[in-house]
């Protein structure tokens, strides 16, 4: 397996914990991306977390040794078509995971995620490590 892939959070958290198929796949991958708000998603969990200080370097060691896609104008297009989808399905997911997948969809990267939910957005390519 090679390619180009965004992760989830909860593959980051698996990452952290020292999941061996994370890791695996990891050193497999020619690239590897996060979006801006898995950043958020994983501060937001150290800062209420009861290792706070532990939890915060973790995340900065790892930011700082991978790319991380901001969100613009046309992720923003992604993000209201892929909820108006959503929308017209009548299946709607967490607010951040559409901002997720329309950062995936836009840069045409395959997103890595655990959470069964993000098989409701079309076009939206999906591994399960």
């Amino acid at each position: 397996m090679s390619g180009k892939f965004l992760l989830d959070t909860n593959i980051i958290i698996a990452l952290f914990t020292g999941d061996a198929s994370i890791q695996k796949n990891l050193a497999l991958a020619s690239k590897v991306f996060i979006p801006v708000i898995v950043l958020g998603e994983l501060y937001y969990g150290a800062r209420k977390s009861g290792q706070m200080e532990k939890n915060l370097a973790r995340i900065e060691e790892f930011e700082a040794s991978i790319s991380v896609i901001t969100c613009d104008t046309s992720t923003a297009r992604v993000y209201g078509l892929i909820k108006d989808q959503l929308r017209k399905k009548g299946r709607p997911i967490p607010e951040n995971d559409i901002w997720v997948a329309a950062v995936a969809r836009q840069k045409g990267l395959v997103l890595v995620t655990r959470d069964a939910h993000f098989f409701e957005i079309e076009n939206l390519k999906i591994e399960n490590w």
